[in-house]
């Protein structure tokens, strides 16, 4: 059931060393080549990265929040033309979780690494690193990179009595 997903899934950043199993990997492209965009424009694009060097270079994307990316089995780069739709953000935002809770739901751990407007530097944008990376083309932007792999961590779930239900609003504010 989706809401138990929901409930289970974590962020991990820390992975065992395996290989996700090329199966899992086309299902995980594929949920996000079946995230919903607007007006079913598809802006986004995916790079899925197993190359331990390539991980490895980008988990210096930016200056805190991304080294565990190196131990991650791989990483999918979340890219969208904005040429295509003025809602790309979004629509590459819920592929991103798309991607997060497919994974979760073939047993894999998964971690949102914010690329867009994040900085690797004092003078350096961690879109900028990672197209000159990749080799992508000038007219798309990165929202987000997603590690996935095999937890190496447990964490609980989350609590359904703990939830923020003081944020939820009927009729009226």
């Amino acid at each position: 059931m989706l809401l138990e997903l929901l409930k289970t899934r974590r962020s991990i950043r820390k992975f065992r060393d395996k290989e996700v199993e090329k199966e899992k990997i086309d299902a995980v492209l594929k949920g996000a080549l079946l995230s919903p965009s607007s007006r079913t424009r598809r802006p986004w694009e995916f790079l899925a990265v197993t190359d331990k060097a390539l991980l490895e270079k980008l988990s210096r994307c930016r200056e805190h929040g991304s080294q565990f990316l190196a131990g991650a089995p791989m990483g999918i780069v979340v890219i969208a033309d904005p040429a295509l739709c003025d809602v790309w953000i979004e629509d590459t935002s819920i592929a991103a979780i798309i991607i997060q809770l497919t994974a979760h739901a073939l047993g894999l751990g998964s971690c949102w690494i914010q690329v867009r407007e994040r900085f690797r530097s004092d003078h350096e944008k961690a879109e900028d690193y990672i197209k000159q990376v990749l080799k992508i083309p000038d007219q798309y932007h990165v929202e987000c990179i997603v590690a996935v792999g095999y937890s190496a961590e447990e964490k609980s779930f989350y609590d359904e009595e703990k939830l923020p239900y003081h944020k939820l609003h009927f009729d009226h504010f």
